[in-house]
């Protein structure tokens, strides 16, 4: 412990500090403290330009004096020398002789004084590497390394995102339609409201169909555009949990359980809007909260014998569309009628999904069978298919192979079990009505061959349309939407025959066609802000292998000597369903970079408004 003043230096100690420090233990230039050499040197010039400017001969003198052993030991200089060789001494004895001016060794040279650098002599010390002083007086040592190479090395060896290192929350929308939200800077003051709002909003998203990645981006979004920036979400297949944990302030952690679903693609379009409103900063939190209440409140746009009748419209067209009969495109259209109402009071008395699917497939089948048994003139298999492929958990399957791609993989669980119970509930009502009729005496069908009715080109174009839209206003989409949704279909059908034309199979063709589906589908999504669900989902639907099901189903049960040949067939249907939902999943992959410059450019035209 030391105070005062430097025995060497003269330069003011402050207690606590030792005044000749070792090496080792010199203070280093931080990289804060450095300064840009070139502006330190003009600060330095500018300094001495206007410093008072010292006249030589005060100079000249002080240097001299400086430099004198009297003025290092701190002794008055004598007033006169004596001319004698001996003087005598205060004691009255004469001095010694001193010695010849030759032998009289030389005053060492004192050292200069350490002064406070510049700024610039400073910046100069820290890069050159050169041991000075700080502006304080203190010692100071350079950086250990050149910061310029230190720098550009640490960009080669470290990534933007350590693994160590937590992710922000609001780096997820990166590539949705979310992305580059308008985030408040002020912290809202109830965060309770804001994370109820948001689990009101996911559960919504949830009960309309929406996959998790849409939920999960939804809810970052909204809760990052009002406030809320340490947020983290958790979604499994029927339960949303929310944790706030600020680093300042009380923290929440809320669950929302997910327990009743509905078809209603118009309010999942509605939702998707409502987010991107809240993004671009014109919504408030009880705006939003008044608006998501609204369309949880708004009736579906199509009443439910619309539903009923664009159902059986629906599977006559396709049962053309295939190749089968006007008479079997009137029992398809029945039937399908049938499947409505078994449906409906299904749903009142709380009967399981799985056996309501089961009974409607039955009903179809055994409608199919029975005029089969009459002798009408029409192929039960095409009938069974048509009437069967909106029963196809198709949505199902695209948001399960969504979720499983995009990280969630308990809710793609969740979702891909939900969907092979419902293509087992499938098989399990082909199975029984095939098995009630040979017991019943019914003909035997012969599946291996089947009469098709060859139609012209442009009529199956325009039956793919028609009969897409009526799949429309089964999922309750906007009737806004509804041309959109047969244009992307029309699209996918004339890609699906030109890869057929070119020598692709069947089971592969279906596959790059969805991928058209889905990417045209994202691009119409973007431009009439909807999810891209509410298009593709619909257009896909002409793709189903629902002819290949039936065909297999009928080998499994009757042809026990071809057993192997139709579980080979069965699994192919399976394959194709995935593949289809692959497909469209890819392309929505593909069109997101391309979507993604075009909604930043128009966040900041938002912005700039």
């Amino acid at each position: 412990m030391s105070s005062g003043k430097d025995p060497d230096t003269g330069i003011p100690v402050s207690p606590g500090e030792d005044p000749n420090p070792q090496v080792a233990r010199l203070r280093r230039v931080q990289t804060r403290e450095m300064v840009n050499i070139t502006q330190a040197l003009k600060d330095a010039a500018e300094y001495a330009q206007n410093a008072p400017q010292i006249p030589r001969a005060v100079l000249k003198s002080e240097t001299s004096e400086a430099a004198s052993p009297a003025s290092m030991t701190g002794q008055r200089k004598p007033a006169s020398k004596p001319m004698g060789g001996n003087s005598p001494t205060p004691s009255g004895r004469p001095a010694a002789k001193r010695p010849a001016a030759s032998k009289i060794p030389k005053p060492a040279k004192p050292a200069k004084r350490s002064r406070p650098t510049t700024l610039a002599q400073d910046a100069i010390n820290a890069k050159t590497g050169l041991v000075g002083v700080t502006s304080s007086g203190l010692p100071a040592m350079p950086p250990r390394v050149n910061p310029a190479a230190k720098r550009m090395i640490s960009r080669f060896l470290a990534s933007d995102t350590p693994p160590t290192q937590a992710i922000n929350i609001v780096d997820r929308l990166r590539g949705t339609p979310y992305a580059n939200p308008k985030v408040n800077a002020a912290q809202d003051a109830s965060a309770r409201k804001t994370l109820e709002f948001a689990l009101d909003l996911a559960e919504t998203m949830f009960r309309y169909g929406a996959g998790s990645l849409e939920v999960e981006t939804s809810v970052i979004a909204v809760t990052a555009a009002l406030g809320l920036r340490h947020t983290d979400v958790d979604i499994t297949n029927q339960s949303i949990h929310l944790n706030f944990s600020p680093p300042e302030g009380e923290s929440y952690s809320m669950l929302r359980v997910v327990r009743s679903w509905t078809t209603n693609f118009a309010g999942l379009a509605q939702v998707h809007r409502l987010v991107s409103d809240i993004i671009s900063g014109g919504v408030t939190r009880q705006q939003s909260v008044d608006r998501l209440r609204a369309i949880a409140r708004k009736p579906k746009p199509f009443p439910r014998w619309m539903v009923a009748s664009a159902a059986g419209a629906f599977a006559a067209l396709f049962v053309v569309f295939i190749g089968g009969s006007l008479t079997g495109a009137a029992l398809a259209f029945v039937s399908s009628i049938a499947v409505g109402q078994v449906i409906k009071y299904a749903s009142r008395w709380r009967v399981p999904e799985f056996f309501s699917i089961a009974t409607s497939t039955f009903v179809v089948t055994a409608i199919a069978i029975l005029f089969h048994a009459l002798r009408a003139p029409m192929d039960p298999s095409i009938v069974v298919a048509g009437g069967i492929l909106l029963l196809l958990p198709s949505s199902r399957f695209v948001s399960a192979l969504q979720d499983a791609i995009n990280g969630f993989p308990v809710t793609a669980s969740g979702r891909f079990f939900s969907a092979a119970l419902t293509y087992a509930a499938i098989l399990t009502g082909i199975m029984t009505a095939l098995v009630s009729g040979r017991m019943l005496g019914a003909p035997e069908l012969d599946v291996s061959s089947i009469d098709v009715i060859v139609y012209p080109g442009w009529l199956l174009a325009a039956l793919v349309v028609l009969a897409v839209m009526a799949g429309g206003v089964t999922e309750q989409s906007e009737p806004k939407l509804l041309l959109p949704i047969g244009a992307i279909a029309l699209l996918g059908y004339m890609i699906l025959l030109g890869i057929q034309a070119l020598g692709v199979g069947d089971r592969a063709a279906p596959a790059v066609a969805a991928t058209f589906v889905g990417f045209a589908g994202r691009w119409a999504a973007y431009k009439l802000r909807a999810p891209q669900l509410v298009l593709a989902a619909p257009a896909i639907v002409f793709l189903l292998p629902g002819l290949m099901i039936f065909r297999s189903m009928y080998g499994i049960v009757f042809d026990v000597a071809d057993m192997s040949g139709a579980m080979v067939q069965m699994f192919t249907a399976f394959t194709i369903m995935m593949a289809i939902a692959g497909g469209v999943v890819f392309g929505d992959t593909i069109a997101r970079p391309l979507i993604g410059a075009e909604v930043l450019a128009e966040r900041r035209n938002i912005r700039r408004r």
